[in-house]
């Protein structure tokens, strides 16, 4: 028996189908609980029936190759098994109620440490509450963590510099400064400070072909369909956002920050007043805050209407700012709204529902509270992206409400960590709120 032995629960296969195959050279067991309760989410056309249906057909080729209740070998050099035993060990008995499936796996996992004392056993689970009763047990319990980061060490997309009196003038001369100060990633922002004015700053950008510091020129304080930034991690986010020479952009931070706002904006610049897109696209995952309200009745845009109206408020203050501003000009002009957009094709109000097959060539596709969004669910919806495609990633990675995701495993905080060092990519954490001093002071404390 390998020197390792890892029980997993079932809501790791439902997360990550490939979980099967993520534990290296070690032994993998399923109890046959587990293949009982993924046999009852495959019938849907969710994510997770998706993910159920995926595992069958691992277990089905793996079965094909040897006896699963033995132990079939894999690849990289470890096995896979599922366990049908049904003797009980004393302490399972006497210490748990055995008529739940989650303590029918702690059971499998105290069975298989009694059996091999030799082996490490590690019962691996998504629910914090079945690691806590295995740990009561004397079961070492893991989280499934593969896809997880260190949000403490998040990427912010920026960080403060001191320059020396003469650098910045050279930098005040060329409007670039090559870099001498150690290693940034590409697309990262440099806030320097001006010499004798510590209280003033200017922002500049790495470019990593060239290797240096530029001022940022995408975003010079213009207005954007009717905005302008209010604070400079708006003016940061903002310069990648109209750089179209960068194809994914994300911006994190907590509510009230203005993410989606200046997502939208440039969406709607780059695609109604310069036309550098067809069509800009917005969607978000459909999950309620708090009881949901069951099925809705009517078409699929009056079904989705409900989930978009984060999207639908965010229009309206662009809209005003944009007629406010031709007003000025032209007070005969009629007025702007949702629909005129939506029937003139600019614009797309897509549930990502129906996302998996498709192709978005020519578009800003703007995935809005992508923090609810799994690694994987992240990854099929970014390789819909087609040709001169720029996908924008926007959410709080503190605020999620899908169960079996936290702030270091979720889509959109992957997605940061493992992008940060590729030269089409962009991203800023906005700390600083805009919306109200109310907002602003309940996204602090509560």
């Amino acid at each position: 028996m390998e020197r390792k032995i890892f029980i997993l629960d079932t809501n790791v296969l439902i997360h990550n189908p490939q979980a099967l195959f993520s534990f290296e050279d070690n032994r993998v067991v399923l109890p046959i609980v587990v293949i009982e309760e993924i046999d009852q989410f495959k019938k849907g056309v969710d994510e997770k029936s998706r993910n159920a249906r995926q595992v069958g057909r691992y277990l089905d080729a793996l079965r094909k190759k040897g006896k699963l209740q033995e132990g079939v070998p894999t690849e990289n050099g470890g096995t896979i098994q599922v366990t049908v035993n049904k003797e009980i060990t004393n302490t399972a008995s006497e210490l748990l109620f055995l008529d739940r499936n989650d303590n029918l796996i702690i059971s499998t996992a105290l069975y298989f440490k009694e059996k091999y004392p030799q082996s490490i056993v590690t019962l691996v689970s998504k629910d914090v509450n079945v690691r806590v009763k295995a740990d009561c047990v004397g079961i070492n319990a893991e989280n499934f963590e593969t896809d997880t980061i260190k949000y403490e060490e998040f990427f912010t997309g920026w960080e403060f510099l001191d320059l020396e009196p003469e650098q910045y003038r050279e930098l005040e001369e060329k409007g670039y400064i090559n870099n001498i100060f150690g290693d940034f990633f590409p697309n990262q922002f440099v806030r320097v400070s001006v010499p004798d004015k510590p209280d003033q700053y200017k922002t500049l950008r790495y470019h990593y072909g060239r290797n240096q510091l530029y001022v940022i020129n995408h975003y010079t304080g213009q207005q954007v369909f009717g905005i302008k930034a209010r604070n400079f991690e708006q003016e940061m986010a903002l310069d990648i956002l109209l750089d179209d020479s960068i194809k994914l952009v994300s911006l994190s931070g907590k509510a009230g920050t203005g993410k989606t706002l200046l997502a939208m904006a440039a969406g709607l610049q780059k695609v109604v007043e310069e036309k550098r897109y067809s069509r800009l696209v917005v969607s978000r995952p459909i999950s309620p805050l708090g009881k949901d309200l069951g099925y809705l009745p009517g078409t699929k845009t009056e079904k989705f209407n409900p989930w978009m109206q984060p999207i639908y408020d965010n229009m309206d203050i662009l809209l005003s700012s944009l007629t406010d501003k031709r007003q000025e000009s032209s007070s005969s002009r009629k007025k702007t709204d949702i629909n005129d957009l939506m029937d003139y094709g600019f614009l797309e109000l897509e549930p990502l529902t129906y996302i998996r097959g498709r192709s978005l060539p020519d578009q800003f596709f703007i995935i809005d509270e992508a923090q609810n969004l799994s690694p994987h669910e992240m990854k099929t919806i970014i390789t819909r992206a087609g040709e001169n495609t720029k996908v924008v990633l926007t959410g709080d990675p503190y605020q999620i409400d899908i169960p079996y995701l936290d702030s270091q495993s979720n889509g959109l905080s992957v997605s940061v960590e493992k992008f940060k060092g590729e030269i089409l990519v962009g991203h800023i954490t906005l700390d600083k709120g805009e919306r109200s001093a109310l907002a602003d002071l309940a996204a602090k404390y509560l």
